[in-house]
């Protein structure tokens, strides 16, 4: 099954780096426009994360499809950092001990990598088992959620590697129980563009 992780456009949020996590922020206007420059892959079925910014880039880049909408694969809750800066938070002690750990440890109020991890390959897990090994499918979603997956399915392990840009992300093959053959995709990848 060939499967593309796509990231959502460019919000607000994103342009102040602001960690937006579980924030239901829509696209900006510069977002959207840049979206509208992509040709998005073809696909048998669209996935999306429920939140605002995922559901417009999937309306976006597949309007003749109805998205399944699928909760767990939303981005991380960053409990008390959601909405600020690192310049706003570089001298919060719990946001240093959260840095230090690469995330292993929970932000006040918020989901450690650990629990992202399991609902996102969870979720992940459930709906390829619906696929045959011939369908393309497309998940709209997060930036943490392609890292996370990336990390936890396909056998290098890393997370940080694998960073997408707004509008961009992955073409992968999912074997029953890795993800392979990973290409970037998207307008500053190899992807196809209009």
């Amino acid at each position: 099954m060939t499967v593309y992780l796509i990231r959502h456009g460019q919000t607000q949020g994103n342009l102040e780096r602001r960690y937006i996590g579980s924030s239901d922020q829509p696209l900006c206007p510069r977002g959207r426009e840049a979206l509208l420059a992509v040709r998005p892959p073809e696909a048998d079925k669209v996935y999306a994360s429920p939140l605002r910014r995922c559901r417009e880039t999937a309306a976006l880049f597949y309007p003749g499809a109805e998205p399944e909408i699928v909760p767990d694969l939303r981005e991380t809750d960053f409990g008390a950092f959601e909405g600020h800066t690192y310049e706003e938070l570089k001298d919060d002690p719990a946001y240093q001990a959260w840095l230090d750990s690469a995330g292993e440890v929970p932000p006040p109020g918020g989901e450690g990598r650990a629990a992202v991890r399991d609902r996102v390959v969870r979720a992940f897990l459930s709906l390829a088992s619906r696929h045959g090994a011939e369908e393309r499918i497309a998940l709209v979603v997060h930036g943490g959620t392609i890292m996370t997956l990336l990390e936890a399915l396909e056998p290098s392990g890393q997370f940080y590697a694998w960073q997408a840009s707004n509008g961009g992300g992955y073409q992968c093959r999912w074997t029953g129980d890795r993800l392979t053959d990973v290409a970037q995709w998207g307008p500053d990848g190899k992807g196809r563009t209009k």
